[in-house]
């Protein structure tokens, strides 16, 4: 029924369809999402090096079919003390409205682009995929992922930055619309208001690159994968869809913005973590954003908001959590990771189908 198999030819997939990874929903999700056919997917990029290892070894225990591992491949940001000062007493009033003291200890968020430990974990693991998001890591260490046998698939937001990954290594690129949930895998320049849509950027990758093209952005349901199909993908990667699935083990308020967010609900924010990605608007983005030119570099504006996450989630509010989602959220369905992955398989079946010749 697909048009192309040569995403499932190069990862050993039954399906050209990718869950996307994502840093929030329990690793649960990548377990049930290769066991159903699907390319499962850990984000490992807030992870140590034994959670990797952990998360891998249960996926395992699941299923014996393929998996990904994704991970940073950012350049980071000198430190800047006084903006994250400043930073912190911005928050400072919502400290004391929760009743939290500032000058507590803070967790340390953990977004460290992939390095030689990480790639050593690679190497001891090894996946049949290993995805990258803002790039490529340094050309020593992809070669030893791909030595490692693993099949490298990365972001890009345009054709320069697909052509850039291609050269450089990448087996299939994933064409990152400007309507996807979650940080922007924009690499080669830093203006996201410039970033096009899903269905304008994949057939431009398509005739330009040789290796599969993988649509990524507002993707979820059978009809926006065989749209993606009809412009030159060889393969889907989804991520809103599957956040209301029970597997994904979201909180109550996530899962209730999901729910009720309008259809304009999203916006592109750097107040959660120092880098432009897409949730749904909430309190801190309305006050501090949405964009900020004074927010700490990625990824330091995050850790302090960590205690404000927690405190107002126990009060069953998402003021403070960033609620990732795409421009396609409305179509999102409380359903089982397995009952999702057939329902979509049946409608890209279903709509392939009305346009097929006689």
């Amino acid at each position: 029924m697909w048009p192309s198999t040569r995403f499932t030819d190069l990862v050993g997939t039954d399906l050209p369809l990718i869950q996307a990874p994502m840093i929030g929903p329990k690793p649960a999700l990548a377990r049930q999402a290769s066991a159903v056919g699907a390319l499962g997917s850990l984000g490992c990029a807030s992870m140590t090096p034994d959670q990797v290892r952990a998360e891998a070894a249960a996926l395992r225990e699941v299923t014996d079919r393929p998996f990904n591992l994704n991970f940073f491949a950012h350049v980071p940001d000198p430190e800047d003390p006084a903006r994250a000062a400043d930073w912190k007493a911005r928050l400072a009033p919502y400290y004391a409205e929760l009743g939290l003291d500032p000058a507590a200890p803070i967790a340390v968020t953990n977004r460290a682009p992939f390095d030689a430990v990480m790639c050593a974990v690679v190497e001891e693991v090894r996946p049949r995929v290993v995805s990258f998001h803002f790039g490529l890591p340094p050309a020593p260490l992809l070669a030893r992922v791909k030595a490692a046998g693993a099949v490298v698939l990365a972001s890009a937001t345009t054709v320069e930055e697909a052509l850039w990954l291609e050269a450089n290594g990448a087996d299939a690129v994933i064409a990152q619309g400007a309507e996807a949930g979650g940080h922007r895998g924009i690499f080669l320049g830093d203006d996201p208001a410039r970033q096009i849509g899903t269905f304008a950027l994949v057939p431009q990758i398509a005739d330009a690159v040789n290796v599969p093209v993988i649509a990524a952005g507002a993707i979820a349901d059978g009809r926006g994968i065989a749209a993606a199909f009809a412009l030159g993908a060889d393969a889907v990667q989804i991520g809103t869809a599957f956040l209301l699935t029970p597997e994904a083990g979201l909180s109550a308020p996530y899962r209730a913005a999901l729910a009720s967010a309008p259809s304009d609900a999203t916006a592109l924010t750097n107040v959660f973590t120092g880098r432009p990605a897409r949730g749904i608007l909430n309190r801190l983005m309305r006050e501090q954003g949405p964009l900020s030119p004074t927010v700490p570099p990625f990824p330091t504006a995050a850790p302090p908001l960590g205690p404000l996450k927690a405190a107002a989630e126990a009060q069953g509010s998402g003021d403070f959590t960033a609620l990732w989602s795409g421009q396609a959220g409305r179509l999102a369905r409380e359903m089982p990771v397995a009952d999702l992955v057939a329902r979509l398989v049946a409608e890209t079946q279903a709509t392939i189908s009305r346009f097929r010749t006689p």
